[in-house]
């Protein structure tokens, strides 16, 4: 039985080598090409050597008898489970029953005006989707905030603790046990929580980093952007295009990994000369190619930043612009501001489809 195992571990490494053999001459072919995008054949091989190292064979068709056993399994295994959050967990019940979770392979714009808390609630994932898998992994990449931050303000969240005296160090004394917790927690995460806050990032560079930090720390159960218009494209005639090209290399990345990307993005100023400031796709930067290549737009609205004298202070909105496999509607949480923090809201949620 020792003699057989130990024979199929030669086969398979023999065949291993040889699939990097042909990687490599398809390499030199590519490379040689005087006309070639270096970045481009660069993106290419990294791709196909991650799939490699993954064990995946790259291939031009699916066995659909294949995928739909699988899919038949998973239907099956949902149904008697009696599971309704199939993707990732957001952490907000309300907002996981009208999405089912952040689905694999699907590109999440999550979008708001300054000061609504984008940031925050993509935190709240990242710290929902690091609990929900042990094994799993985030990464983060933050081309706006330096690593610093993202740590303050997720010691602000996990320990509703106030951000502006935490970063001032201005604790009281029953503060050190809930910073202590929240430490511990972060702590506990170690190499499953992975930052990048390398600014002007490509999407190139993004893909190549996800693939290094995927072999490092283990394959990402989420992947967090913040945010899309401080990534640059270089080669492209104009923003628009940019973004255009931003938007399917983020796409491209989710189906990658099969993991939820989540894209923070901003909104054009001009909503805030309507009445009714809740925002809509239209006012997404470059909002064409960003609709197109979502599966799930989410926008962040707190009527309180616009006005002081709401009977809505300390709620959110969570508004679903698109959400290409399920309705669309609003939820509502609750926001302490001081520990940039989301919660579930439990007197009044409202799900309102919209057509």
């Amino acid at each position: 039985m020792a003699n057989i195992k130990a024979y199929a571990d030669t086969v398979s490494n023999r065949a291993h080598l040889r699939r990097l053999i042909s990687h490599g001459y398809a390499c030199t072919r590519e490379a040689s090409d005087p006309q070639a995008d270096a970045a481009v054949v660069q993106d290419v091989i990294e791709q196909q050597l991650f799939a490699l190292g993954q064990g995946r064979q790259t291939s031009d068709f699916v066995d659909v008898n294949q995928m739909l056993l699988q899919v038949v399994d998973k239907i099956d295994h949902r149904f008697n489970a009696g599971e309704s959050v199939v993707g990732v967990p957001t952490g907000l019940s309300d907002l996981d029953e009208l999405t089912g979770g952040l689905q694999p392979a699907d590109l999440i714009i999550l979008a708001a005006r300054p000061s609504m808390g984008k940031t925050s609630l993509a935190l709240n994932f990242v710290d929902a989707a690091l609990q929900k898998d042990d094994h799993s992994t985030v990464q983060i990449y933050s081309l706006e905030m330096p690593a610093e931050a993202i740590i303050y303000r997720l010691l602000s969240i996990l320990g509703h603790l106030n951000l502006e005296k935490l970063i001032r160090g201005q604790l009281e004394d029953e503060d050190w046990s809930r910073l202590s917790l929240a430490v511990a927690k972060v702590n506990s995460y170690r190499e499953r929580l992975v930052i990048d806050d390398q600014a002007d990032l490509t999407p190139s560079a993004i893909r190549a980093r996800a693939r290094r930090g995927a072999r490092r720390f283990g394959k990402p159960g989420l992947i967090m952007i913040d945010y899309l218009q401080m990534m640059k494209c270089p080669g492209t005639e104009n923003r628009a295009n940019e973004i255009s090209e931003i938007s399917r290399s983020l796409k491209a990345l989710a189906k990658e990994f099969d993991c939820p990307v989540v894209a923070l993005s901003q909104l054009n100023r001009e909503l805030e000369r309507r009445p009714n400031k809740r925002p809509i796709n239209a006012d997404l930067r470059d909002s064409g190619a960003l609709e197109q290549d979502a599966d799930l737009i989410l926008f962040v609205y707190r009527d309180e930043v616009y006005n002081a004298d709401t009977e809505h202070k300390g709620i959110a909105e969570l508004i679903l612009g698109k959400h290409r496999n399920g309705s669309l509607g609003t939820v509502r949480t609750a926001f302490i501001p001081q520990h940039t923090r989301f919660e579930n809201l439990s007197a009044s949620t409202w799900q309102g489809a919209r057509a």
